[in-house]
């Protein structure tokens, strides 16, 4: 009788077993979700629909994840694949980002910790071989930026562009697009961002905010017409804005922190000295103009080169996404670590991790001197000769 017990005792143990370690999760799985610790289902869905970065907890299902059955304790495993975490109900985390114990990890698509360098829409994180951000390790981001276009010589340059999976911005004439609605439909295609540089390259300081408006308008009729889609971002001819422009024209402005002089030399080997020998800090916009075949060649042979040096080539736009900054209706000449820190641009969010993950969406900074006062535009001055 007592051999009958336990081997009835045993039987329903593993009975037990069975169900909630294998049969329940499976139905989990098929099911596409799985109860947390107040007893609301959790799927997939919407878990990303609260961030889309954030790993889901995946039931083990499917021929690959079998392996996995394997594991009855909580917490880290390791196979031939990789590493991968365990939770108490027997799910398994993929597909994002987690933080566990404090620490950050990515999970691919298989539920293993990603490991070296990982692009999250248009962000580049380190993971160390364990599988742990590392915050220390930073890929350098440049923006190149191309003015008065476009030209005869543009599609060399996106040609250049394409070769090495580079992305610039091109801050386009209205008057322009007309000739040239291919090379426009071919930046949106290799990852280009589209910027607005108004009509004629009128001084917008000397005209009627009606007249801003409309030397914008027009450019952004233009590029719908060539390509269906209007500028994202906008820079003033000859850099001369005030607050009232920026507002008239409802666009993000760019400025630039080094400036190519390629307008005056047009000489490649000065072109190239001038940026190369320049200030080129994680987070430097560049300027240059794509209607001077020098300046073109000058950017063929420095994109391969900045590349082995470890930059990546971003638009303006993806640069303020790796920043963590929500472009605002305002200036912006860099994103430097010091400049983002020291608040003077307008809509950073703060470093991307903090100590529960990923920064929230809401939090931002106002772009001021810290004494109340806007600190993001010029004055409106310009040199008459110079061909912004």
């Amino acid at each position: 009788m007592m051999r009958r017990c336990i081997v009835a005792g045993g039987i329903l143990l593993a009975a037990v077993f069975l169900i909630r370690g294998i049969l329940m999760p499976l139905i989990g799985g098929i099911s596409g979700g799985h109860q947390d610790g107040d007893g609301e289902v959790v799927t997939s869905q919407n878990v990303a629909s609260v961030d889309p970065n954030a790993a889901v907890r995946q039931p083990v299902k499917g021929l690959k994840d079998l392996g996995k059955l394997l594991y009855i304790t909580p917490g880290w495993h390791s196979d031939d694949q990789g590493r991968w975490y365990q939770n108490p109900d027997r799910t398994y985390y993929r597909s994002g980002f987690q933080s566990i114990d404090g620490v950050q990890y990515y999970f691919t698509d298989d539920g293993y910790t990603a490991t070296g360098w990982v692009t999250v829409d248009s962000v580049d994180y380190f993971f160390n071989d364990d599988g742990s951000y590392n915050p220390d390790k930073k890929k350098p981001l440049l923006c190149l930026t191309f003015d008065d276009g476009p030209g005869q010589y543009t599609n060399r340059l996106l040609d250049c562009l394409e070769e090495y999976d580079a992305h610039a911005t091109f801050f386009m004439l209205g008057e322009l697009v007309d000739y040239y609605p291919d090379e426009i439909k071919r930046m949106l295609e290799l990852g280009c961002e589209l910027g607005n540089h108004s009509y004629d390259h009128s001084q917008l300081t000397t005209l009627s905010l009606d007249q801003v408006e409309s030397q914008f308008d027009r450019t952004d009729e233009k590029l719908i017409g060539a390509c269906g889609q209007a500028a994202t971002v906008a820079r003033a001819p000859y850099g001369a804005y005030n607050d009232e422009i920026i507002a008239t024209v409802g666009k993000p402005f760019f400025m630039w922190s080094l400036d190519s002089l390629d307008w005056s030399y047009k000489d490649v080997d000065l072109d190239y000295n001038e940026i190369m020998g320049g200030d080129l800090t994680d987070g430097t916009i560049i300027l240059m103009h794509d209607i001077h075949e020098p300046s073109v060649e000058c950017a063929i042979r420095i994109i391969p080169e900045l590349i082995d040096m470890g930059y990546r080539l971003v638009t303006v736009s993806e640069m303020a996404k790796a920043k963590n900054v929500e472009l605002q209706n305002a200036s912006y000449s860099d994103f430097w670590k010091t400049s983002l820190d020291g608040g003077w641009v307008a809509g950073y969010k703060g470093e991307f991790f903090s100590d529960s993950g990923l920064t929230g969406a809401d939090s931002s900074y106002d772009a001021d001197d810290g004494n109340g006062n806007e600190d993001n535009t010029d004055d409106g001055s310009y040199d008459s000769e110079e061909e912004y």
